[in-house]
């Protein structure tokens, strides 16, 4: 038996079914059919009744053992390992969303379920990726028109001079693009190691600004993304690993909750 939380006039409540259903653990018939033969608590609580109301804002329950907390929209942080794809259909390499937990590719149902990259990293390319299923977000965080900016750590191939640094950040002309591209800053860190930070994100972008400088980003581990806005790569998230992001974290990319 498992009882509902209380009422409270300032929050809808949700059957439980429907909660399971929004948070991607299948079809309305699948969840209903994992709850009436035990498989969802609720506070510690079996809840057989699909139908029980819950104040899904905030809600704890567990899903055959496994915790999960109710969110209304997904925002993650994927620290992207080389050699995987930022495609649902990826060609070649395996694809991101494999490496997250199957309730999450699923969200919400329909065509456009589960969530999707904000932006993409090269197959070879590492670092922070963001997701989500919040298309106003995706849009705000992926237009130029925000200069959010993202840093990358690079290796080139060769040593780097003032004069590629200074190029970088005065501008250089892509193959595309007849308007010059330029860094909005730029640090050497290393006979061979940049930082670089963008505001827009081309294609290949910055290893073809790189290119363009007559330097060339090494093919192996030549490129990471450290940091979007002022949110840093968590240093204990390991490659392949993935979390929630908090209302902090928010604030920290677009300075909006």
């Amino acid at each position: 038996m498992c009882r509902a939380q209380g009422d409270n006039i300032f929050m809808a409540s949700m059957q439980l079914q429907e909660i399971l259903f929004s948070q991607g653990f299948g079809t309305r018939r699948v969840c209903a059919g994992l709850i009436q033969q035990g498989f969802v608590a609720v506070a510690e609580q079996i809840c057989r009744d699909p139908a029980t109301d819950f104040i899904a804002t905030g809600l704890q329950f567990s899903v055959q053992g496994v915790p999960w907390e109710y969110f209304e929209k997904a925002y993650l942080m994927l620290h992207k390992p080389a050699g995987y794809e930022c495609s649902q259909k990826p060609s070649t390499y395996p694809s991101i969303y494999t490496l997250l937990p199957g309730p999450i590719r699923q969200r919400g149902g329909g065509a456009a379920a589960g969530v999707q990259a904000v932006g993409r990293l090269d197959q070879d390319t590492t670092g922070l990726l963001l997701l989500s299923d919040d298309g106003k977000f995706i849009h705000r965080m992926s237009s130029p028109k925000h200069h959010v900016p993202k840093v990358y750590q690079v290796t080139a191939k060769h040593a780097v001079d003032d004069k590629q640094v200074q190029k970088l950040l005065s501008g250089v002309v892509l193959d595309d693009d007849p308007k010059p591209v330029r860094a909005a800053a730029c640090e050497q860190t290393g006979e061979r190691t940049l930082s670089l930070t963008l505001t827009e994100g081309k294609y290949h972008q910055v290893k073809r600004m790189i290119a363009a400088v007559g330097n060339r980003v090494e093919d192996i581990g030549g490129l990471h993304r450290s940091r979007i806005g002022n949110l840093e790569l968590p240093p204990d998230l390991l490659p392949g690993g993935w979390r929630w992001l908090t209302a902090n974290d928010l604030v920290s990319i677009s300075g909006k909750a």
